[in-house]
């Protein structure tokens, strides 16, 4: 499961916006907004290889983010 407040802080500490990371990692903006309001669940390994790229993501982010065990 996606942690998709801590991604949305990464976008924001990095002076992103969705819309602006949909056009750096090279997919349409409402394409990325749709994933967001899912979830994330339907991230392809390559756009999750194309945002942390874009946001510098460090390993232990991109596991925290993308790989995350949210239990309630």
């Amino acid at each position: 499961m996606v942690n998709i407040d801590k991604l949305k802080g990464k976008i924001r500490e990095k002076r992103f916006t969705i819309g602006s990371l949909a056009v750096a990692i090279g997919i349409n903006p409402a394409t990325l907004y749709r994933k967001f309001e899912n979830g994330g669940v339907s991230f392809t390994i390559g756009e999750v290889t194309a945002i942390a790229k874009a946001l510098s993501l460090t390993y232990e982010e991109i596991n925290e983010i993308f790989f995350a065990k949210l239990v309630a």
